[in-house]
């Protein structure tokens, strides 16, 4: 297959502290999107990385003694350190305190003004700190208490008044309906595309304040020192500084790789990346990501998660204690697509248990050990085949369509029920043919010789799936498999493991979990 490119971005952590498990399941996610396109045969490139300006930060940075700089390299590395410990296969780490990409966002900011599509005024309005935010009368809200609050997050918005320069968000009206409403795969799910278009966008788009004053923490706006590049303008244009855009035209790596076929960020930030964020690609004159998805949220089983919930999990607390790819397939597969998941300790092991351990680690190990018991670890295909064999067969070669179908639409935790549907396939073929009772009979040893022949094959286009969502768990079974056929294309067809191949010797994928103890 020819390679064809696939660029998937997630948002850059903002550098404010260490990321709970809600912030880590989207790396995570990301990085299954990635492996599988690459066992498609795409040439992948996935970016993540951390958002390091703002008055919060310089805030935090303050409250620790500490100067912001400081603050955010600690931050960034604790943040890359998780995403590393989940065993996720980005290709580039990006940081907005690179200087290539403060630099590249002056000259944004430059280009837009040059052309009037930043000006000077003034501000005055609320903000919201907590989420780098600017809001009008008339969208504030107020809490139970009478206070004013944030839409989004709820927490309490500050009266500003300032000087500050302003993009034309409402020069682009138009421009943006008519891109959303002729690109229905723009902005997904669907849910999230109304949102959009019906609460923000038709009801009128105001221009945006694009810089600060009350602080120094951020890109200088090098024509007016007393700015700094509103945080939001700098995070976003993240997607193309660091591929090598510039204003001037930018590499052959920026021309190869945009326009983003995926910028895969969390449901609160959508506003951001639907309406700021193509308004400013119009500004500049490039093309739009193909796609944005507005992934939901892992909330804790009695609700919201928060450091002021006192209910945050972290997910190397998790890893330490389960192992990574249990982490993995719980996130992976217990968050639907279009609506929030829940977490809760009991849930992950009793996943761990049924799944991991039942279907997918008995099934693996009770096979490899019967080959080991009965012909001493040597699988052959005698073809002495039966009805019965002929549905799992069908199973297994049906599993191609429907994943790649699933994983299409982005329906990651469906696309793994596909492959977890085979294994239980492979388990009842266990149950209908008995090799226990066949190894009893000399006569049927070419039988049973076939029966554990089509268990390993079974076993073995599963793992070839499995790489995209528990990459380590896959490699121990190829590893017991002692088999390289570990291609999408290998799958099409049934019998790619060698006949004669030797099994080496059977090791146990997952522990079950004692609840009690």
């Amino acid at each position: 297959m020819e390679n064809k490119k696939y660029y998937i971005s997630t948002a850059i952590a903002y550098a404010s502290g260490k990321p709970h498990i809600g912030n880590t399941y989207e790396i995570v996610l990301a990085d299954a999107i990635a492996r599988f396109k690459r066992l498609e045969g795409y040439d992948v490139y996935l970016q993540t990385g951390t958002d390091e300006h703002g008055e919060k930060i310089d805030n935090k940075a303050k409250d620790k003694g500490v100067t912001p700089q400081k603050y955010v390299d600690d931050a960034s590395d604790e943040i890359k350190r998780i995403w590393d410990l989940m065993n996720t296969s980005y290709d580039r780490f990006v940081r907005t305190t690179d200087k290539r990409h403060e630099e590249v966002v002056q000259h944004i900011f430059k280009k837009m003004f040059d052309q009037d599509d930043i000006y000077l005024g003034k501000y005055e309005g609320w903000y919201c700190t907590p989420d780098e935010s600017f809001w009008t009368d008339s969208q504030v809200v107020k809490n139970d208490d009478g206070d004013v609050v944030c839409p989004d997050c709820g927490r309490l918005v500050e009266k500003k008044s300032e000087e500050a320069y302003f993009f034309r968000l409402s020069k682009y009206q138009k421009q943006l309906e008519e891109y959303i409403e002729s690109h229905p795969d723009f902005i997904q799910p669907e849910s999230r595309k109304n949102e959009m278009l019906n609460n923000f966008i038709k009801p009128g788009l105001q221009d945006l304040c694009v810089s600060r004053t009350a602080f120094k923490w951020g890109i200088p706006v090098d024509f007016n020192d007393k700015h700094v590049v509103y945080v939001w303008l700098d995070a976003l244009t993240n997607y193309i500084t660091n591929i090598g855009y510039d204003v001037d035209g930018g590499t052959e790596e920026f021309k190869y790789k945009w326009p983003a076929d995926l910028h895969l960020i969390g449901k609160d930030i959508i506003r951001f990346h639907t309406i700021y964020w193509p308004c400013f690609l119009f500004s500049l004159g490039i093309p739009l990501p193909k796609k944005v998805f507005g992934h939901p949220f892992l909330n804790m089983g009695n609700g919201k998660m928060g450091k002021s919930f006192g209910n945050v999990v972290y997910a190397d607390d998790l890893v330490d204690e389960f192992g990574v790819d249990a982490v993995r397939y719980y996130f992976l597969h217990e968050i639907p697509f279009a609506s929030d998941g829940v977490f809760t300790r009991e849930l992950l092991i009793e996943r761990i248990n049924s799944d991991l351990v039942n279907i997918l680690g008995n099934l693996v190990n009770r096979t490899v050990s019967m080959s080991h018991k009965y012909f001493d670890g040597v699988v052959e295909n005698t073809n002495v085949e039966e009805d019965v064999d002929k549905d799992l067969k069908e199973t297994v070669l049906a599993l191609n369509e429907k994943i790649v179908k699933k994983m299409d639409e982005l329906k990651v935790g469906e696309a793994i029920e596909e492959v977890f549907d085979v294994l239980r396939r492979c388990n009842k073929y266990i149950d209908e043919t008995m090799p226990w009772s066949l190894a009893k009979d000399e006569t049927k040893q070419d039988r049973l010789k076939t029966v554990l022949y089509n268990l390993c094959e079974g076993i073995r286009v599963c793992a070839v799936y499995l790489q995209a969502f528990i990459p380590e768990t896959a490699d121990k079974i190829f590893k017991q498999l002692n088999t390289d056929e570990k291609t999408i294309e290998s799958t099409l067809k049934f019998g790619n493991l060698i006949s004669g191949t030797k099994l080496s010797e059977p090791v146990h994928l997952f522990d079950r979990i004692d609840k009690k103890a």
